[in-house]
């Protein structure tokens, strides 16, 4: 773990949880692409970086997910180095109370305030195109979490951030984490045109062609969603649409998931509504869900 793999030319990635990337910059300089889940990552890239007499310049965060900014403000105090995010992820850096008040839908108990959804803050300034290094080339990548980006360097090297999963990681957890289910959709179809030396998912291995894994995350999208809608046969409320759906794929109920989940299946239910596959209503103050 933590090992930095050579991706083409300047272009690397640090093997983590969540992959981290790592790009020359000319005269000793680097940059980073996200920067692990908290103050021990920061400290293992820093020692990558002292190993090989590299300067940290800037770390650009695909999103602000606390996976991917947790290592921020340990560099940033170590290197002064900049931090930028794009959009919206720019004031959840900047606030990362944001992510767990989000998730949760008001303030979070204590079994959400820690490292895993909520990471120190950093000093982000937003994330455009005029501030990335010659060469870079940002992507948009909404769906997953609000305004993600990723980024192609010269190189011709993709880093694609949390637009997909692993076959293991989705036969495992079901589930994955969706804000925007149409969005998501979209950016999957945008993701299977690209092509590259090498394209770098945050959480599945580096591959030469992406269009696979893009298909198969594309089917467990819509098997989630006909999942949903089987459930809705009859009006149910959320909170019953999320417990028969967890006990039919056998997942376990925990603070956490309740919010990763849980938010998710709401933005499944949005998008089903949205698109003409469910009806919502309120009957006796409560707000049910069926199938047209």
């Amino acid at each position: 773990m933590y090992e930095l793999i050579n991706a083409a030319g300047g272009s690397y990635y640090i093997q983590s949880p969540a992959k981290i990337g790592l790009v020359e910059l000319g005269g000793g300089k680097v940059c980073l692409i996200d920067s692990g889940s908290d103050k021990d990552a920061g400290r293992k890239v820093r020692q990558i970086l002292d190993a090989n007499s590299w300067t940290l310049e800037a770390i650009y965060n695909t999103h602000s997910n606390a996976d991917h900014i947790g290592g921020n403000r340990y560099l940033q105090n170590q290197t002064g180095c900049r931090v930028y995010a794009p959009g919206i992820e720019c004031a959840f850096t900047r606030s990362p109370i944001l992510e767990p008040s989000f998730l949760y839908g008001g303030y979070p108990c204590k079994e959400l305030r820690h490292k895993f959804l909520l990471a120190q803050e950093s000093d982000a300034s937003e994330l455009t195109r005029d501030v990335l290094p010659d060469g870079f080339e940002l992507i948009e990548l909404p769906g997953h979490f609000f305004d993600m980006a990723g980024f192609r360097t010269g190189d011709d090297v993709v880093y694609l951030a949390d637009c997909l999963s692993s076959r293991e990681t989705l036969e495992k957890y079901q589930i994955g984490f969706i804000y925007d289910v149409g969005a998501y959709l979209k950016t999957l179809e945008m993701v299977k045109t690209l092509r590259a030396k090498l394209f770098v998912p945050s959480h599945a291995p580096a591959c030469e062609d992406i269009t696979a894994l893009a298909d198969l995350n594309i089917a467990k999208v819509n098997e989630i969603a006909e999942k949903i809608s089987a459930v809705c046969a009859e009006p149910l409320n959320f909170e019953e649409i999320l417990r028969r759906l967890f006990s039919g794929l056998s997942l376990t109920m925990t603070f956490e998931q309740y919010v990763l989940v849980g938010s998710t299946v709401r933005s499944y239910l949005s998008w089903l509504k949205d698109t003409g596959r469910l009806r919502a209503g309120f009957d006796n103050n409560l707000l049910l869900w069926e199938r047209i």
